[in-house]
């Protein structure tokens, strides 16, 4: 669907930006229990890519067209990839359980696979 510039995508309309933003809120309970010495290392980094991904769904919305918005989404799905590996990484230094680890990996391949959905929708 192309955009006219009287037109405006409203980011809240999208499920994929819903679950991107409970993934964040997660991330953040998730990490709370990091040791402190981790705050400006991998605590940082994995907050900043997760809150990236519906940042990302945001700033695209605002754009005028279908290939800006294209553009966002790709961008958003870096950053889950990002945030996949730093949950790798903290499972393999036992800042959380596998079990937490497989429940969030479950959710960021949905979201993934929701994000380049919407991609192959647009033109």
């Amino acid at each position: 669907m192309q955009l006219n510039k009287t037109m405006m995508r409203d980011f809240k309309n999208y499920s994929v930006w819903e679950r991107s933003h409970k993934l964040v809120l997660s991330i953040y309970e998730l990490t709370k229990a990091f040791p402190k010495e981790e705050l400006y290392g991998i605590t940082s980094q994995i907050r900043r890519a997760a809150v990236s991904v519906p940042t990302n769904i945001v700033e695209g919305c605002g754009r005028e067209s279908d290939a800006e918005f294209k553009r966002f989404l790709s961008i958003s799905s870096g950053s889950l990839s990002e945030v996949n590996y730093l949950l790798i990484l903290s499972n393999d230094l036992a800042f959380i359980s596998l079990e937490e680890f497989n429940g969030l990996e479950e959710e960021l391949t949905g979201i993934h696979k929701s994000i380049h959905s919407l991609m192959k929708k647009l033109k």
